[in-house]
């Protein structure tokens, strides 16, 4: 690997990162969970928080290898930081001229696939980068690569309100603007905690609530239905033959698929009720205060709304539904669920079945 060109700016840059005081710190739970969310949303096994430093890489947070810092000149983000407002994106090192023979390692790895968002703080200087990385070649989908830029923000934001704190800690009695000042940015970073918070509860692809969150909301509405004798809903819903859809239109038009149905499910349950993306093409969509039979009517006019959307395949949906029975564990109401969808894929497809 040719050693790359530095930034104009590096020894500004290199004032800035020293300023910052990460530089060999120890672990911190805000990094890590930063990192973890890293991995979880782009699917690769490896990922950092990095510091590009004169003449090393170090890893302030780091997800799937043990190493501490690697040299500069054998690191990705050396180029990443050259483009600071450009994710940095090596879908196979092997295939480009600044990596191929001789590839980066870390924690023994040859690494074949990178992703970096370079790190800026309050002045916009790139001290490093977030990044994520594997020893397989791979890519991003757009959703993965939003998810990484808005990752690497919220890191920036951390790393400004490590500044802002270290002022405050000198002059906060002196001055009540720095009060101000301090209070201020904590409400940013609670703000930005609540949107990863909710990203984490999301499916990137569909916009709809994850199985996570599912999860949580039908417990929630167990609870109340319990408390208040209320009745509640739950259906399963499953694309029919969407296999097909990928081998014979490609991933790009199933992903399409999906989203486009995604919309249909948030538009019927904008007003009340939930759906969510339960896996591959599988969703669920939660009731509450809705009898068996309203639930059908709604669940059939759904499945008439997903087969008339104008998309180059042919899409169409079996649903199963039931109804909580009071005192209930959720694993039994999900199970009656599937085996109403069940009934209604052996029994053809493309139809609602209930099961009581």
């Amino acid at each position: 690997m040719n050693k790359p060109i530095r930034p104009d700016n590096d020894v500004e840059r290199l004032a800035a990162l020293r300023a910052a005081r990460l530089l060999d710190t120890p672990r911190e739970q805000a990094f890590d969970d930063l990192v973890n969310l890293a991995v979880a949303v782009a699917g690769k096994s490896m990922a950092a928080v990095s510091l590009v430093d004169e003449d090393r890489q170090w890893f302030k947070a780091r997800h799937g290898f043990d190493t501490c810092e690697t040299p500069r000149d054998r690191s990705f983000c050396q180029y990443a930081i050259l483009e600071p407002h450009r994710l940095m994106l090596v879908e196979d090192a092997e295939q480009d001229e600044r990596f191929a023979g001789r590839l980066p390692v870390i924690g023994g790895k040859s690494i074949r696939f990178y992703a970096g968002v370079p790190l800026l703080d309050g002045e916009g200087m790139a001290l490093g980068s977030l990044c994520v990385f594997d020893s397989v070649p791979g890519t991003l989908k757009a959703s993965q690569a939003a998810a990484l830029r808005a990752l690497a923000r919220q890191a920036g934001h951390v790393i400004e309100l490590r500044r802002v704190t270290r002022a405050l800690d000198q002059q906060v009695r002196e001055s009540t603007w720095f009060e101000r000042e301090l209070a201020r940015y904590a409400e940013l970073l609670e703000r930005q905690n609540a949107q990863l918070a909710e990203r984490a509860r999301t499916d990137p692809l569909t916009g709809l609530s994850n199985r996570r969150a599912f999860s949580a909301a039908l417990a929630m509405e167990i609870e109340r239905a319990n408390a208040a004798g209320s009745p509640l809903c739950v259906a399963l819903l499953d694309l029919d033959h969407f296999k097909s859809i990928n081998d014979v239109h490609g991933h790009a038009e199933g992903d399409r698929v999906l989203a486009e149905v995604g919309k249909v499910l948030q538009a019927h349950f904008a007003a009340a009720g939930l759906a969510a993306r339960y896996g591959g093409e599988e969703f669920a969509l939660l009731l509450p205060g809705t009898t068996l039979d309203t639930a059908r009517a709604q669940c059939e006019l759904l499945r008439q709304a997903i087969g008339a959307l104008p998309l180059g395949a042919v899409v169409s949906a079996s649903i199963g539904v039931t109804a909580y029975r009071p005192g209930e564990t959720y694993a039994a109401l999900l199970e009656r669920a599937d085996e109403a969808l069940y009934r209604a894929k052996r029994d053809g497809r493309n139809r609602v079945e209930s099961k009581a």
